[in-house]
């Protein structure tokens, strides 16, 4: 009984076992995830004692204080070598009803509406560009109580050289709404419509049109 106990021990020791060590094939990390909020911390520390983060702010400050003074021009545009002129409806057709404070209905979907006969445009609107004299003396000259829209210059300077409002078409946005290419151009009301002419300037000094 002992010596049968002995081989079949011996058997089983004889037997290669499944389960073998292949040893290391590369290093090996511990998984360690840092948090976000901390690697921003550490980033935001790191810039702000190499006096990155300073730098960064000054140059944005410039930018600004640069796109403020000199917004980016309305691309496209040119000054206008002959007249044009038309007439532009600014009726739009509401696509919801249009109800008061307490629910009245002031105007059914559908209903064709022109913003003229509530809101008339109380001052005419003169485009132009700021870095050309001539258009600049035009917008001046042509109407004292127009609003004056810069499509590229500087509308800070100016304000401050010529005690006078101006303003600037971000993005050109009006430029594109009329259909204006040229310039000098101007928009006033006409009745229900409003008239846009592109203004071809006749001499150095301009021409009133």
């Amino acid at each position: 009984m002992k010596r049968a106990l002995l081989v079949t021990f011996a058997l089983v020791l004889a037997v290669p076992a499944d389960a073998r060590d292949y040893g290391q094939q590369g290093a090996v990390f511990p998984v360690i995830e840092r948090d976000l909020l901390e690697q921003i911390h550490t980033r935001l520390t790191a810039m702000e004692k190499s006096g990155e983060t300073k730098r960064l702010n000054q140059e944005l400050r410039r930018r600004t204080t640069a796109r403020v003074n000199r917004p980016e021009p309305v691309a496209g545009l040119v000054r206008a070598s002959a007249a044009r002129r038309w007439s532009f409806d600014p009726t739009i057709t509401l696509e919801t009803d249009i109800r008061g404070a307490k629910g009245e209905l002031i105007h059914a979907r559908g209903t064709r509406v022109n913003p003229l006969d509530s809101v008339p445009l109380r001052s005419e609107l003169l485009f132009f560009d700021g870095d050309d004299p001539d258009q600049l003396a035009w917008a001046l000259r042509v109407s004292l109580g127009a609003k004056l829209i810069l499509t590229k210059g500087a509308p800070l300077e100016l304000m401050k050289a010529r005690q006078r409002r101006f303003y600037f078409d971000q993005g050109g946005k009006l430029i594109a709404h009329f259909g204006i290419r040229a310039l000098p151009a101007r928009v006033r009301q006409n009745g229900r419509v409003l008239e846009v002419s592109e203004v071809a300037l006749a001499s150095r000094q301009g021409a009133r049109p």
